[in-house]
């Protein structure tokens, strides 16, 4: 009642227009606060997306972070979907892991029919494969980050350069600097057919990251992209290394 009767005082006072204002204001400011802070991370979805080429491994980490167990795994055309329990700090919490097929003519539905749940994206990358698949990785990870809807709602990526237990796997330091470069070139040549169809300026909503600089990950804010290694076979049963994956789920749940 004190405080009622303050307010109300206020408002009497020769300044009261200028109290009212700025209680108004303050209101609205503490309200947008809150908001952010509560009820956006509750609204915000608990769906991990694994997208990648076909054969990256995929569905093998699908499977290893469901069940802890080795599967043999084949192309499919549906998506494959479990619950997942948050390991470590945040133990007891879950996320929806929903594997999405890697064929090009499917993938992007899925990923359409999905990404209003999504907080996270695993993309699988096939490490030793990448050096001649690494301009079909670069128009899968351009066509995420140049999606509106994807980098306000998804907090973060994880780039997974799967099969490090091969010889010939390259380092998570040699994919993302390949695929910065890769995405560099194809702004250019996007931009160029999105001028020959309009016949006037691009779109901005096309173009990822800063213009007038080389394309770094960096350049994607709000949206993190982080890279990792691991193995989601091993040479046998057992022997996987999916920390690094395990971790980035604890930290995003």
């Amino acid at each position: 009642m004190a405080t009622r009767s303050l307010i109300i005082d206020l408002f009497k006072s020769p300044n009261g227009t200028s109290y009212g204002v700025l209680i108004a204001v303050f209101i609205v400011v503490l309200t947008t606060v809150l908001y952010l802070l509560f009820g956006r991370s509750r609204s915000r979805g608990r769906g991990i997306l694994f997208v990648g080429l076909t054969d990256a491994g995929k569905t093998l980490l699908f499977s290893r972070l469901s069940s802890g167990k080795h599967v043999m795994t084949h192309t499919s055309i549906k998506e494959n979907k479990n619950l997942y329990k948050v390991k470590g700090r945040k133990s007891g919490k879950t996320l929806d892991l929903i594997d999405l097929p890697g064929h090009e003519r499917v993938r992007s539905r899925f990923v359409e029919q999905y990404k209003s749940q999504t907080r996270g994206i695993l993309f699988v990358v096939d490490s030793v494969n990448f050096p001649r698949e690494a301009r079909d990785v670069a128009e899968i990870m351009y066509d995420i980050l140049g999606d509106k809807y994807l980098s306000k709602s998804t907090s973060s990526i994880l780039v997974v350069c799967n099969k490090q237990d091969l010889t010939m796997a390259k380092s998570q330091s040699v994919i993302k600097s390949q695929l910065e470069k890769e995405i560099n070139t194809l702004r250019v040549t996007r931009a160029a057919a999105l001028q020959g169809q309009d016949g006037g300026p691009t779109n901005d909503a096309a173009y990822v990251g800063k213009k007038g600089k080389d394309f770094e990950f960096g350049h994607v804010l709000p949206l993190t992209v982080e890279f990792a290694e691991c193995s989601a076979k091993g040479q046998v049963e057992g022997e996987a290394d999916i920390t690094a994956v395990e971790k980035w789920l604890e930290k995003i749940a």
